[in-house]
């Protein structure tokens, strides 16, 4: 089935009915991916409060804040099932710090993304082994290069289905659902955190600022970590990194 093909299939349905549809037809061949953000433990409350067969997995990177680690004990126990964990290669994070350090990603681009690369696309691209649909809690909202995405696409480099189901949704709408089913959140958000990625790399974010304002927060612009975007552009790095307190 083409990408064309399967967002035609799965447009008229809920979010709950395509998730049982995907189930029913991919099986453990379909595979979510979770950061444990609000998107992502919308997601995860359908497949695990549905039984479903998809796979779900999240990417411990070594430098996570300690308040994720406790969503994902909650999570796990709300549910009474386990997603999965991948961790970075050994040797290449041993190979990093010993040769640029534990935060060679403040001195430059290339560094912070060679850093992300290692903790993340690498792994997931282990994951990813054997999955034929990658399903993702992936927002339009959330910037400005994903608002511009399908529902459904392929992605090139892994040669496998990519699935949005909430693309379309407001954060109004993912927080609606949440507090009408109760599902455990991540405390930070709380605090002025929006989007929670690396603890070194993730600050709050002021009222009226992007959502995604707060992560590399030292670059020029925004940038993804190259889990959704491959080969990105790379941008120009604000004078100074600004190192988190």
């Amino acid at each position: 089935m083409n990408p064309q093909e399967l967002e035609q299939k799965l447009a008229p349905l809920s979010l709950e009915d395509a998730l049982e549809w995907i189930s029913n037809e991919y099986g453990k061949t379909a595979a979510f991916s979770t950061s444990l953000g609000l998107e992502d433990q919308v997601i995860t409350h359908v497949i695990f409060s549905r039984n479903l067969k998809i796979r779900i997995f999240t990417l411990d990177t070594g430098r996570l804040f300690n308040e994720t680690y406790d969503l994902h004990k909650l999570t796990n126990a709300s549910y009474g099932k386990k997603m999965e964990t991948y961790f970075p290669d050994t040797d290449s994070i041993q190979n990093l710090i010993n040769t640029k350090g534990p935060d060679s990603f403040y001195d430059s681009i290339e560094n912070r993304k060679e850093c992300c690369y290692i903790r993340k696309v690498e792994p997931l691209n282990r994951a990813l082994i054997g999955t034929k649909l990658w399903i993702t809690g992936i927002r339009s909202e959330q910037s400005d290069s994903r608002g511009s995405l399908t529902k459904v696409e392929l992605d090139p480099s892994r040669n496998i289905l990519k699935y949005h189901p909430i693309l379309d949704w407001s954060l109004e709408q993912t927080q609606d659902y949440i507090d009408t089913n109760r599902i455990p959140v991540n405390v930070l958000h709380k605090k002025g955190f929006p989007s929670i990625g690396c603890a070194p790399c993730t600050r709050a974010v002021q009222p009226g600022e992007d959502i995604r304002s707060g992560r590399w927060w030292w670059e020029e612009d925004n940038q993804e970590c190259g889990l959704h975007v491959v080969d990105g552009k790379l941008v120009r790095q604000k004078s100074g990194p600004k190192r988190a307190i």
